[in-house]
């Protein structure tokens, strides 16, 4: 809009120092009407190219009528008075070229030059030079007229600057919104790896019956974990992708994989046929599934394709199982730690203080105050042992299980910690495996011991602590004894300890057992999975066919 108030303004004052004739403002006035749009309605869709196209056709008449207006007073004598009003062409097509309508640019190059030579009827100088100049106007024009419409856009693309990448916060709260949404619209089972993989193999055995099944998917350190398993015995299955075997080949290659051979480390040998086939979401695998019969050749071509209709789908949700563990995992541990560093800051810091008030409190007793002394005392007892309480639970807070270290020896460094601070004599058996459990498997299991080891030494006086850890993935279990007096059910902070002990195990499909230790004591166990045959399990498989 300013730019057609200051090109007016010129080609105004460029037309009465050419022309000298107050008559040729006549076309700057029908200029101003062609330009009404422009200001009025810039950006209607028929009355802003409307008037644009006016804006050309009035230039170009105009063009031949300042010419000879020019070449009568004797001006420019050449034909050259028509670059008075040309340069206003420039306007209606950088409009165009900025909107984008390279289509419209083009159009209006079209009419220019139709007009251009309505108007050179009007310059009757029959002197060739008076003709040649008006042609030669023309065309510089036209021609910069041409590069203002088809290099504006180009030039305008290459100034702009980049769009800005979404703040991460931003983004995060985005993606945030839309799985909150989905998480609502499903049931819980459907976000559960665990279960997801359960019914897989489930579905699986009804196409591709077996001995043994596994659904593996992809753990931190390049290994791989069990998120579930059918068979009468626990198998000890190759987790490393960096082996020669049929489940790096398939995870490698994206591509189902036989072979005669178990992909177990613990089988005993004999005929086995083995099929590995990936589940793929996308372009990334997430995961595998293996399938194996102790008899040769029981995975054909036939087979693998059926196995392959039930995983395709299932590797999208199991997909988003996963992603939605990792977000809530992620989440659960920023938030222990911004309560860790919330509590060590604030309360914390306030008891040492109060400490420290008891101890100048007490050093300026007059003589004789023995019994405010005495208060004193066992109020900075109390203080202390407040203190080493929240201490305690900020390490409990903090601690997670190291990815390299594995759950036992999470499990582990808390027990001694705490078994150190109330003079408990701690008795470790671990029996870990290589393979691993899920991550939130594991932070979960690693909260239920540490509620039960808290429980022991707050409230179970007792002396010794034993703690078992058996992990072989998919089975796990967490036992943690103790030689105290016993649970009180009386005590609410206990009844409250049991819940939240209860909601974690079942929250991995884990059983939780409570029971008394022969001859006093208590017993608590988490256990996932299981350990041995069972007639569950056992008629979740069946054998192939002509064995």
């Amino acid at each position: 809009m300013a730019a057609r108030i200051v090109m007016i303004a010129l080609v105004t004052t460029l037309t009465l120092i050419t022309t000298k004739e107050f008559a040729q403002l006549g076309w700057i006035a029908l200029l101003l009407v062609a330009a009404l749009p422009a200001f009025v309605a810039p950006d209607h869709r028929i009355w802003a190219p409307f008037g644009r196209f006016a804006e050309v056709a009035v230039t170009g008449l105009a063009a031949g009528s300042v010419a000879v207006a020019a070449a009568r007073t004797g001006t420019l004598d050449s034909g050259f008075g028509a670059e008075a009003v040309l340069p206003y062409l420039a306007v209606p097509l950088l409009t165009a070229a900025l909107r984008r309508r390279p289509t419209e640019g083009a159009a209006l190059l079209g009419v220019a030059a139709a007009t251009m030579v309505v108007g050179g009827a009007f310059v009757g100088d029959p002197r060739p030079i008076t003709q040649f100049g008006f042609l030669v106007a023309c065309g510089q024009w036209l021609v910069l007229g041409t590069i203002i419409t088809f290099a504006t856009d180009t030039m305008r693309q290459l100034m702009q600057p980049a769009e800005p990448t979404p703040q991460p916060y931003a983004e995060a709260t985005r993606l945030l919104t839309q799985l909150r949404s989905v998480a609502r619209s499903l049931p819980g089972a459907t976000l559960d790896p665990g279960g997801i993989s359960e019914h897989l193999l489930e579905e699986l055995r009804a196409v591709a019956p077996g001995h043994r099944a596994a659904v593996l998917s992809a753990s931190g350190g390049g290994r791989l974990v069990v998120l579930a398993q059918t068979g009468a015995d626990r198998v000890d299955w190759e987790t490393t992708l960096d082996s020669d075997s049929a489940i790096a080949d398939a995870w490698a290659t994206q591509q189902p994989q036989t072979a005669s051979r178990s992909q177990a480390r613990s089988h005993r040998g004999g005929d086995a046929s083995s099929l590995v086939v990936p589940l793929v979401a996308g372009v990334r695998t997430i995961g595998l599934v293996i399938l194996e019969a102790d008899v040769a050749q029981a995975y054909p071509s036939a087979v693998v394709n059926r196995v392959l209709e039930v995983t395709g789908p299932a590797a999208l949700r199991l997909e988003a199982a996963l992603l939605f563990d990792d977000v809530r995992s992620l989440a659960t541990n920023e938030e222990r730690q911004r309560l860790a560093r919330e509590i060590h800051d604030g309360v914390a810091q306030e008891l040492v203080m109060v400490g420290y008030g008891i101890d100048n409190a007490a050093a300026t007793l007059p003589e004789g105050a023995d019994e405010t002394a005495e208060e004193l005392r066992v109020l900075r007892g109390e203080v202390t042992r407040v203190i080493t309480e929240l201490r305690l639970s900020l390490f409990e807070l903090r601690s997670e299980v190291d990815r390299n270290g594995g759950l036992a020896a999470a499990i582990a460094e808390y027990a001694r910690t705490l078994g150190t601070s109330a003079g408990l004599r701690v008795h470790f058996t671990f029996d870990e495996s290589t393979a691993r459990l899920p991550a939130a498997t594991e932070a979960e299991l690693l909260r239920i011991a540490q509620e039960a080891i808290t429980n022991a030494r707050k409230h179970a006086g007792a002396s010794n602590l034993w703690v078992t850890c058996t992990v072989d993935p998919p089975y796990a279990e967490i036992e943690v004894s103790d030689d105290g007096k016993g649970f009180a059910d009386d005590r609410p902070d206990g009844r409250y300890g049991l819940t939240i002990m209860a909601e974690r195990a079942e929250r991995i499909r884990g059983r939780l057992k409570i029971t008394p230790r022969h001859p006093s004591g208590t017993t608590v166990a988490v256990v996932l999975g299981s350990s041995a045959r069972r007639d569950s399990v056992r008629d979740s498989v069946s054998a192939p066919e002509g064995e």
